[in-house]
């Protein structure tokens, strides 16, 4: 779900589907997404950003929402990767691909 038109129009449908173990795969992530209403259920929410150099980028404040949308649904959450493009405290930074699931790691955010 990169972002919220996708994340309605694929959930929508996702959830009517007889899935024994449901998870959502927030990657690329693009801008901020509001999926709480389709987390019961849900097992696991996994976020992360673009790789390339051309890669869009990703707002941590955007990961720290859908993890919280995550804690209060009581949802596993897992941030995989920032991505190459990656905006914390307002602030530009641009990542080796070989470090991208390393730094999200390092947030210690999971849930």
């Amino acid at each position: 779900m990169e972002n919220q038109k996708n994340a309605d129009e694929r959930l929508a449908c996702f959830v009517q589907l007889p899935i024994r173990h449901r998870n959502i795969i927030c990657q690329p992530m693009l801008e901020r997404v509001d999926i709480e209403r389709y987390l019961p259920g849900v097992e696991l929410v996994v976020a992360g950003g673009e790789s390339d150099r051309e890669a869009r980028p990703l707002d941590y404040d955007w990961v720290l929402d859908l993890r919280e949308q995550c804690r209060r649904a009581g949802t596993h959450f897992e941030f995989r990767q920032c991505g190459t493009h990656f905006i914390k405290d307002g602030r530009m930074y641009t990542l080796q691909v070989k470090d991208l699931c390393a730094q999200a790691r390092r947030a210690g955010i999971d849930l």
